[in-house]
C-alpha cells in the first residue's frame, strides 16, 4: 500500500481520531478478529487462564495505545513469551498451577517496573548488545518449544514427560495414540493455515486465517458434540494400529468464567525473597523488553508513512501496561508483529486502531463469554503450531547460513543452549560463542565493549564518522547513541577503512540506519569496505581487513 502524499502525515491524538476514525475503526475490528483466538491460545500455552491473554490485549489497546510512542503498533501477548511464562509458572508453583500463576503475576509486576525504568532512562538502545544471530536463535528455539508442546494438544493427547526434551521425544507416541476427532479439528485447522499462507488472491487474504480456523473449529465442535462427554472404541482395520478407547467432551474446549469480572486474579509476592522468583523477573524483563523493541522497530519499516517510533517512550508505556496487567491477572505484552502487520495492511493510520481493537475485545468477552467456551483447544493449538513453525522455519536457517558460517554456528548453538537449559542461559551461551569467534579473529580485549570512532563535521551539512579498531555487537551501543542524536536531512559518511573487524550485527545496523536516514530526506553512505574481506557472499556479512 503506497502513500500518495508522504509529506502529509496523519494527525495524532484527538484530531487524528476525528480525521481517521473510519479507517482505524475498521482496522481495529479486523485485528480484533485475529487477536481473540491468539490471545486465548497464548494464555493457555503459557499456563495462565484463557482470559489472561484477553485482559492483556484489552489493556494494551485501551491504555498503552494512549501512552506509547508508536503509530500503528498493536500491543498484546505474544508467542515469544510463552516459554518464559510457562517456565516461571512451573518453577514457582512446584506442581500447584494456581499458585505458580499468582507468583508469576508478581514477577511480571516487578519486571514491569524495571521495564519502565529502562524507558525512562532511555536505555532502549541496550537491545543493540544482542547479536542478530543470537536473537534469531532464541526466537527459533522458542518456536521449536511451542511446536513441541502444542502438537500434543492438537492431537488430543496429554504427554507424560515432564522435561522439554522428553516432551519432544514423546511426539511419535502422541501421533500413535492420537484422539481421532480432536486430531481432525486440529489437523484441518493447521491445513487451513498452511493453505491460506500460500494463497495469492488479495481479496481472500483479507479474511483473517485465525478467524477461519476458529469458525471451522466451532462447526466441528457442534458436529462432534464436544459439549457432552462421549466414550467410544476405535477399531482399527490395520493390524499395525491398536484398538483404542477414546473420551471426548468439554475438557477439550476453552474454559472461561461466565462473567468477565470473574477472570481477574491478583499477584502473590510471597516468593519475592527467593532466587527462582528473581530469575523469573529478570527473564521476563529482558526477553519482553528485547522482543518489544525489536518488534516496534520492525513495524516502523511496515508503516505506510515510514514514521519512526519513540522506542524509549514505547518501552515505558508497555511497562506501565504490563504492570497493570500483572496486578489484575494478565500476561505480559509486547509490540506484537503479526497483529501490527495486519493493522498496517488493513489501512490503520494512527494508534487509535490499537485502541479500537481493545474496545472490541472488551465488548466481546463481556457480551459473549459462552461463545468463547465453544472453541476447541485443538483449534488454538493449530494456530500456535503454525506460529512456532514460522519462528523456526527452514527459511530462518537458510537465511542465517547465507550470512556466514560463523553466524550459523552461533544461531545453532543458541538454539541448542535454550533447548538444553533455559532461555537466559541459552542466550548467554550464544553471546559467549559469538565473542569467542571474534577474539579468535583478532578482536582486542580493549575493543570488546568500546568502539573507537571520530566524528568530523566537514561542512554545515556533512558528517564524517570514522571507525577504528573493531565494530562488533558488544561495542555498538555508543555508536547507536551518537547516531540517534544526529540531525536529520544531512549528509553522513561511515568510513570503515581503518576498521580491522566488522561483524554482521553492525553491518545490519548501519545498513538499516542508512535506509531510514535516506527515506527521511538525508544521505548516508558507507565507504572503506573495499579494503575488507567478507566472511561470505552476503552483502551484510561480517568482514575483516585484508592483510597487506
Amino acid at each position: 500500500m503506497s502513500n500518495p502524499n508522504p509529506l502529509v502525515l496523519p494527525k495524532t491524538g484527538i484530531p487524528g481520531l476525528i480525521e481517521n476514525w473510519r479507517s482505524d475503526l475498521l482496522s481495529g475490528f479486523l485485528v480484533f478478529l485475529i487477536a481473540l483466538p491468539l490471545c486465548l491460545g497464548i494464555a493457555m500455552a503459557s499456563g495462565f487462564p484463557p482470559m489472561a491473554g484477553i485482559i492483556t490485549a484489552i489493556i494494551g489497546g485501551l491504555v498503552v495505545s494512549r501512552l506509547n510512542g508508536s503509530f500503528v503498533t498493536v500491543n498484546g501477548p505474544a508467542a515469544g513469551l510463552i516459554v518464559v511464562i510457562v517456565d516461571a509458572v512451573t518453577e514457582l508453583g512446584q506442581g500447584d498451577a494456581m499458585a505458580g500463576y499468582r507468583y508469576t503475576l508478581a514477577a511480571i509486576v516487578i519486571a514491569s517496573v524495571l521495564q519502565v525504568l529502562l524507558g525512562v532512562f532511555k536505555a532502549g538502545k541496550l537491545s543493540a548488545f544482542f547479536p542478530s544471530s543470537v536473537v534469531h536463535g532464541m526466537l527459533a528455539a522458542i518456536g521449536i518449544i511451542i511446536m513441541a508442546k502444542q502438537i500434543h494438544v492438537l492431537l488430543g493427547v496429554k504427554p507424560q514427560a515432564k522435561s522439554l526434551l522428553g516432551t519432544i521425544a514423546e511426539i511419535p507416541h502422541s501421533i500413535y495414540e492420537l484422539n481421532p476427532e480432536i486430531a481432525i479439528i486440529g489437523g484441518l485447522g493447521l491445513a487451513l493455515l498452511i493453505i491460506w499462507s500460500l494463497l495469492k488472491n488479495k481479496t481472500l487474504k483479507m479474511i483473517p486465517a485465525p478467524l477461519l480456523v476458529v469458525l471451522l473449529g466451532l462447526a466441528l465442535e457442534r458436529y462432534f458434540d464436544l459439549d457432552h462427554v462421549h466414550k467410544y472404541l476405535f477399531l482399527a482395520d490395520n493390524p499395525i494400529l491398536p484398538h483404542h478407547e477414546f473420551t471426548i467432551g468439554p475438557a477439550f474446549l476453552v474454559t472461561v468464567p461466565e462473567h468477565f469480572m470473574s477472570g481477574f486474579y491478583f499477584p502473590d509476592f510471597a516468593k519475592v525473597a527467593t532466587l527462582e522468583f528473581w530469575e523469573a523477573v529478570v527473564t521476563i524483563w529482558l526477553v519482553g523488553s528485547l522482543e518489544s523493541l525489536l518488534s516496534a522497530s520492525a513495524v516502523d519499516k511496515l508503516d505506510t508513512y515510514k514514521r519512526n517510533s519513540n522506542l524509549n517512550r514505547d518501552l515505558t508505556a508497555v511497562g506501565i501496561g504490563n504492570m497493570i496487567a500483572g496486578m489484575v491477572g494478565g500476561l505480559p505484552m509486547i509490540a506484537e508483529i503479526v497483529r501490527s502487520s495486519a493493522n498496517v495492511n488493513n489501512g490503520a493510520k494512527t494508534a487509535w486502531a490499537n485502541f479500537f481493537h481493545g474496545v472490541f475485545l472488551l465488548l466481546f468477552v463481556a457480551l459473549f463469554p459462552k461463545l468463547i467456551h465453544e472453541i476447541p483447544l485443538a483449534s488454538l493449538a493449530a494456530l500456535l503450531v503454525f506460529t512456532g513453525f514460522r519462528l523456526a522455519s527452514p527459511k530462518e536457517f537458510a537465511n542465517t547460513w547465507a550470512i556466514g558460517l560463523d553466524n550459523f554456528v552461533v544461531f545453532i548453538t543458541t538454539i541448542i543452549g535454550v533447548l538444553a537449559t533455559d532461555l537466559l542461559v541459552g542466550v548467554g551461551i550464544g553471546i559467549v560463542v559469538k565473542l569467542t569467534i571474534h577474539l579468535c579473529r583478532g578482536l582486542k580485549l580493549k575493543n570488546v565493549f568500546s568502539m573507537a570512532y571520530h566524528v568530523n563535521r566537514t561542512d554545515q551539512d556533512t558528517y564524517h564518522i570514522a571507525v577504528e579498531g573493531a565494530a562488533v555487537f558488544s561495542n555498538l551501543i555508543g555508536l547507536k547513541s551518537l547516531l540517534s542524536d544526529l540531525p536529520e536531512k544531512k549528509i553522513i559518511f561511515f568510513d570503515l577503512s581503518q576498521t580491522e573487524l566488522v561483524d554482521h550485527t553492525v553491518m545490519e545496523f548501519i545498513h538499516h540506519f542508512a535506509e531510514e536516514y535516506g527515506h527521511n530526506g538525508g544521505q548516508c553512505s558507507i565507504v572503506g569496505l573495499d579494503e575488507h574481506e567478507p566472511f561470505s557472499d552476503h552483502h551484510l556479512a561480517g568482514r575483516r581487513k585484508k592483510m597487506v
